[in-house]
């Protein structure tokens, strides 16, 4: 496998900047996240690391080596797109031993049966080997499209937004098996989502991009507990962080405009009266939808907690996280 290095990286496309002066190191074995919304350049990043677009200044380092002047092919990585990019008048066997039939690898017939048998069988698609694509399912499809990456044994993963399109359950489940598939290889991944339960549950590192600039590089819990500011803060956690104005409690710092308080960093039962406006009974927790003046907030409070829409509580903050006019973190 292989550590990738970022250094300066930027993109244009004519006046749109995709990416600015970005410097990121991936490091060997990890599982780097990249989250961010539509247009922050996540997927702009993949390509230039995959070789795909050529960087309008700074470089990618694989191992230590520049490799501007390598093409895709010879940068040895292997990329999943959001969309599953399969062979359709292929089997399923075929989609999946095309990569490793490439003259560069040349790989011989009884090593690529067993790296198809083998793939198959990780991604639950043993039974499948012989259907058309066209004859799949969403996820079946994808499962396929991942398998392709994963009969190789590249440099470097590279998955845009590969679970995008599959429905809730498979999602999960898919969720755990490439962290497992990782861990067990040891592999570089560097993967690319909007969605921040992905990033908390998969990532040993997450970049935080906005507009093309690299907010915070972190692991998932620093991120979460130490945000550097406001967007960083609302990236990570579900409910999202509360962003209320500062002078709602007392104590605030004299620069902070507003404060940040994850939803279980809500102490009921002192300080300043809200309202309960919706509760949401979850099994394991319940949710207080609440309004605070004319502030809405979320907090969570036990499993049958007698709360319910209409009355008042009174709450204070716990480990707050305080911000400046411009959004930035106030230690």
């Amino acid at each position: 496998m292989a550590e990738v290095s970022l250094q300066n990286l930027s993109k244009s496309f004519g006046d749109q900047v995709a990416l600015k002066d970005v410097n990121l190191t991936i490091p060997d074995g990890s599982f780097v996240v990249l989250l961010g919304p539509t247009g922050a350049g996540k997927t702009t990043t993949l390509r230039m690391i995959a070789g795909l677009d050529k960087p309008s200044s700074g470089m990618v380092l694989i191992n230590g080596q520049d490799v501007a002047n390598q093409s895709p092919a010879e940068r040895n990585t292997a990329m999943v797109f959001q969309q599953y990019s399969l062979y359709p008048h292929l089997s399923v066997r075929q989609n999946l031993a095309f990569p490793l039939k490439s003259p560069m690898l040349r790989t011989p017939d009884n090593e690529i049966t067993r790296k198809v048998d083998e793939v198959a069988e990780v991604l639950q698609i043993s039974h499948k080997l012989d259907n058309k694509a066209t004859e799949l399912s969403g996820g079946e499809m994808q499962r396929v499209s991942i398998g392709r990456a994963l009969v190789r044994s590249p440099q470097i993963y590279l998955m845009d937004e590969p679970l995008s399109s599959l429905d809730a359950k498979l999602r999960s489940d898919l969720r755990i098996e490439l962290k497992r598939i990782q861990a067990s290889l040891g592999a570089t991944m560097l993967y690319v989502t909007h969605d921040q339960i992905e990033a908390m549950t998969m990532a040993t590192h997450v970049g935080v991009l906005n507009q093309g600039k690299l907010v915070q590089f972190a692991s998932p819990r620093e991120i979460y507990e130490n945000p550097v500011s406001v967007y960083a803060a609302s990236r990570l956690g579900s409910p999202k962080i509360n962003i209320l104005p500062a002078e709602l409690f007392p104590n605030a710092p004299n620069a902070a405009t507003q404060i940040g308080l994850r939803p279980e960093h809500i102490r009921i039962g002192e300080g300043q009266a809200a309202r309960v406006g919706r509760v949401e009974r979850l099994g394991d927790q319940t949710r207080l939808h609440l309004k605070l003046g004319e502030n809405d907030l979320i907090t969570l409070t036990d499993a049958h907690t007698e709360f319910a829409k209409g009355d008042t509580l009174k709450i204070a903050p716990q480990s707050p996280l305080y911000f400046d006019v411009s959004g930035d973190r106030i230690q």
